[in-house]
């Protein structure tokens, strides 16, 4: 597998074998694609119930969704979810990563926890597993550029057909 870079990127883009909407060419760097915050967060509650971890675990059962414009503030050792602006679409010999940017790490801020992986072949809006390591409250706002998603080739081809296909 090999990284695409700029130029490979935006020929991908034109041939229709990537897929971002909204989409601006600004927003494609050296080698990654960055991704803007939208306005839904899944903020955690229940902290004091026990959530067997298991196939059948939902993200749901424990957060409620919010539209917030104006943003949410992360507090030092808080997650919460948030959503891309941009839907993406990968052609059935492409894969993803979905990675922090520095600037923001260097504020103590993971943006995917851990599931970064973009299966080949998807068409959705990802889903950031945003937690604060730093020792300040952060507040994040919608449409800043807070993470990058980096396109891989595959040796051959698959079609993601998962439980989170529609999101």
């Amino acid at each position: 597998m090999s990284v695409l870079t700029r130029e490979v990127i935006l020929q991908e883009i034109a041939a229709g074998r990537i897929t971002v909407e909204p989409f601006a060419p600004d927003q494609v760097g050296p080698a990654s694609i960055d991704l803007r915050l939208d306005q839904a967060f899944w903020l955690f509650e229940n902290r004091h119930t026990i959530h067997e971890v298991s196939e059948e675990s939902d993200f749901e059962l424990l957060t409620r969704k919010i539209e917030s414009p104006d943003g949410v503030l992360l507090q030092s050792g808080e997650t919460v979810l948030g959503l891309t602006i941009e839907r993406i679409t990968l052609a059935p010999a492409l894969c993803g990563w979905l990675e922090g940017r520095s600037r923001f790490a260097r504020l103590g801020l993971a943006v995917h926890v851990t599931a970064g992986f973009m299966q080949p072949g998807i068409a959705n809006r990802q889903v950031l597993e945003m937690t604060n390591l730093g020792p300040t409250p952060l507040l994040l706002r919608p449409g800043v550029r807070v993470c990058q998603l980096v396109i891989e080739r595959c040796e051959g081809e698959a079609t993601y057909q998962g439980r989170f296909m529609v999101q």
